[in-house]
């Protein structure tokens, strides 16, 4: 269902927007795809995501030189939509990408892209509600792919997270058309966010603006609405999040699942850890998550706009209403361990979900070589049912039960095989080894 002014943006603004992105900022200090010429039959979200990509942008490992151009294209949508600059030079704040937690991740610098409208309130200006997404993604596989039979194929993330960034740009010019939010509302881009949520870290370590974020809503995966419902975490973070979710998502048409929890493996986490409110949009995995074949032409642009619309809903109504969220703390526990939505940090089993939906359980399309899975005699086609004894029913099952322990642990990993039951005992490893 798309709104007026999502029509006036995929009709008229369209053009001036790939226009501009077609000569991204430092253009000149390299090679990047011309957005037009990708993009000129195309209508906004879909155009942002085909660029996005786009091979020659290599998966958007944080740090390279696709994650620049893809930095630089999101800088100049910002700057057309009327945003503000809001990085610590102009869009930019650059980042170290070296981490003690993920020793996997990229060397070198990277960039959180920054917009800003600011608030029309003299007082409450000085309070922010940030909308976030992350643009990096996985390169040419490696640590984090789900596909280890396809070595140094490109992973262009369409899902993961060019979608997201649709999404962000959407709303960013829904609100900007006006008028005026009361609160400020910043726009951030992350990078790292798959070497273990590096960008959003180092922003709330190291904040670009003086003022007070009184709100997080992140957008990660949100590109595949036609193929199940939308899920929104961190419901459970303030009192007031329910009264203002549902009749936005029902004026979308949007079925809608809430979950409490305020973390998760997405870039919400590095907000509520600070005890700031979060909502965090997501329309679950899929078979091609982490995978070469998460590409553009298996996105629902139009599920997008929608879920586009239900954030500017939302965030229109928090940034003028008074007074700001009342914040809950302890929903849910920081993913110390785990293995995240697939990979994950910390506690290490190498199990590579398939994705196909099961009765119950996690069917395994394989396990990573040498990993504690591969090592205990797991192996494609299992399906986990149990692990350390909790019952596992689905990933998010996986993840809790993993969070129960942490590296070093030996558990039994109950799984159906050819229509038996099989035990085995694992030793959890740790990536951080």
């Amino acid at each position: 269902m798309r709104t007026t002014m999502s029509q006036v943006f995929h009709h008229t603004a369209v053009a001036i927007f790939l226009t501009a992105a077609a000569r991204p900022v430092e253009a000149s200090a390299q090679s990047c795809p011309d957005a037009l010429r990708l993009t000129a039959s195309m209508s906004q979200p879909v155009a942002t995501v085909r660029y996005l990509a786009d091979d020659a942008l290599e998966g958007r490992r944080a740090g390279s030189p696709g994650a620049r151009c893809a930095g630089a294209y999101i800088a100049g949508q910002f700057g057309r939509t009327g945003l503000k600059p809001a990085g610590s030079d102009g869009w930019y704040q650059t980042l170290p990408l070296a981490s003690a937690l993920n020793p996997e991740a990229p060397e070198g610098d990277g960039r959180n892209v920054i917009g800003m409208i600011e608030g029309s309130d003299p007082v409450l200006r000085r309070e922010v509600v940030v909308i976030g997404a992350h643009y990096d993604h996985l390169g040419h596989g490696g640590f984090g792919s789900l596909a280890p039979d396809m070595p140094g194929a490109i992973h262009n993330g369409a899902d993961d997270n060019a979608s997201g960034v649709a999404g962000l740009l959407d709303v960013a010019q829904r609100l900007s058309a006006g008028p005026r939010p009361a609160r400020s509302i910043l726009f951030i881009a992350f990078t790292g966010e798959e070497s273990g949520l590096l960008g959003s870290q180092y922003f709330v370590d190291h904040p670009t603006i003086a003022d007070t974020m009184v709100a997080m809503i992140n957008m990660d995966m949100v590109g595949r609405l036609s193929t199940g419902n939308l899920i929104v975490y961190g419901v459970d973070t303030a009192a007031e999040w329910p009264d203002l979710l549902k009749p936005a998502a029902d004026r979308a048409g949007v079925e809608m699942t809430t979950r409490g929890e305020g973390y998760g493996p997405s870039d919400h986490t590095s907000f509520y850890a600070r005890d700031i409110p979060v909502l965090f949009f997501f329309t679950n995995v899929h078979s091609d998550y982490h995978r070469p074949t998460d590409d553009w032409d298996r996105i629902d642009g139009p599920g997008i706009d929608r879920i586009a619309t239900i954030v500017t809903d939302v965030t229109r109504a928090l940034a003028d209403g008074r007074p700001r969220l009342t914040l809950r703390r302890g929903a849910g526990q920081p993913a110390t361990t785990g293995e995240g939505r697939a990979s994950g940090y910390g506690a290490y089993l190498g199990s590579v979900p398939d994705f196909t939906p099961v009765n119950h359980g996690v069917r395994l399309s394989g396990v990573s070589p040498g990993s504690p899975a591969e090592l205990a005699g797991l192996r494609k086609g299992d399906v986990i049912v149990e692990l350390g004894g909790v019952d596992v029913a689905d990933l998010q099952g996986l993840t809790d039960a993993l969070r129960a322990h942490k590296a070093g642990d030996e558990v039994s990993v109950r799984v159906l095989r050819d229509d038996r039951e099989v035990t085995v005992r694992v030793v959890l490893g740790s990536r951080s080894l």
